[in-house]
């Protein structure tokens, strides 16, 4: 039997926007009235076609059920702990206390430079700020948990001092468990909680939100040959298996996060496709989540035009990602996107 897939798509934004749902022409996307759509994108395996959602009710009864179903997810306001989604993307900022990280290495190992990045990201406005040991770049191997730990102290010493969204990125659930503990209120596994088996237990245990993230192989392969039967599909499906498994285990709470994971074993092909239908993973009724900052395929797209830190790129990313009603971008030049979003949003949702 086929599986049918469904993708938001032909946005409206601001004024129009509004007027379009007032009017029943359009329907509000993740419950956010300043952006919303009239068309859908139905997919298959072998198949796709874009319909407009007032012909849904035309279709054969077990296919518009399912579209039904995935347009209550897609429309519906998603909650998260304190975090608003209404407003605009929220930002995670990053804060790699590794000598090896892809972008940053090196430059957080000290304590005192540490805490002033810490701060800085409170000050910038990051609603998230997304603390990390261990570099899980393209080619990296992994490092012994004291290590790991070591490099963190100094940020979890900190963490209940400041009434801040802190993430935890990383694979162990031993350094999660010590992350809870100093006030850590996110876990970040890249590994799409594959790593370590019993992370699951330690999630549930403390009932912690959480990221589902997709990563092909890990990072000392990911990068060699990546391949996909249909990157965009097979992705959707890795996180509804995922999201069975973490269900079946008895985590109930829907403080979930996902992210495709741009660059985590995608090739410039997959990870344009994943960033141009990104709105296919709202139907699964969580936010969404990009880390797009400073990666590989802006310096495939922009050539001789590439930069050190890529922030052209990350900014016209970040913009068409929050267009796409990305919930949560994970950034490194906070300051810069947030001064790109707010003038935009001016521009383009007044």
């Amino acid at each position: 039997m086929k599986k049918y897939y469904t993708r938001a798509c032909n946005f409206y934004y601001g004024s129009i926007s509004k007027e379009k749902i007032k009017k029943n022409l359009s329907l509000p996307l993740n419950g956010n009235n300043l952006i919303s759509f009239d068309k859908v994108e139905l997919l298959t395996r072998k198949s796709k076609k874009i319909i407009s959602l007032k012909k849904i009710n035309l279709l054969p009864k077990q296919i518009k059920n399912k579209i039904n179903k995935d347009v209550k997810n897609i429309t519906k306001k998603k909650i998260f702990q304190n975090l608003n989604f209404l407003n605009n993307t929220n930002i995670m900022g990053v804060l790699n206390l590794t000598p090896d990280s892809f972008s940053d290495g090196g430059k957080y190992l000290k304590k005192n430079l540490a805490i002033k990045k810490f701060k800085k990201l409170i000050n910038e406005g990051s609603e998230i700020i997304d603390i990390g040991g261990e570099s899980t770049s393209p080619g990296s191997k992994p490092v012994k948990e004291e290590v790991e730990l070591k490099r963190l102290k100094p940020i979890l010493k900190i963490i209940k001092n400041f009434d801040h969204f802190v993430s935890l990125d990383t694979r162990k659930s031993s350094i999660m468990e010590k992350g809870i503990k100093s006030g850590v209120k996110l876990i970040n596994d890249v590994s799409g909680l594959n790593y370590d088996l019993n992370t699951t237990k330690i999630l549930k245990k403390y009932k912690i939100p959480f990221v589902i993230h997709h990563m092909l192989g890990n990072p000392y392969t990911m990068q060699k040959n990546p391949n996909y039967k249909n990157v965009l599909l097979d992705i959707y499906d890795f996180f509804e298996k995922k999201l069975s498994h973490i269900r079946s285990f008895g985590i109930k709470h829907n403080n979930i996060i996902l992210d495709p994971g741009i660059g985590f074993g995608k090739n410039l092909k997959h990870n344009i496709t994943l960033i141009e239908k990104i709105s296919i993973f709202h139907s699964l009724g969580l936010p969404v989540m990009l880390g797009i900052s400073r990666k590989r395929f802006i310096k495939d797209l922009s050539k001789k035009n590439d930069s050190k830190e890529r922030i052209g790129g990350t900014i016209a990313s970040s913009l068409f990602s929050m267009m796409q009603g990305v919930q949560i971008l994970r950034v490194h030049n906070v300051n810069e996107v947030k001064q790109a979003i707010k003038v935009f949003i001016k521009l383009k949702f007044k």
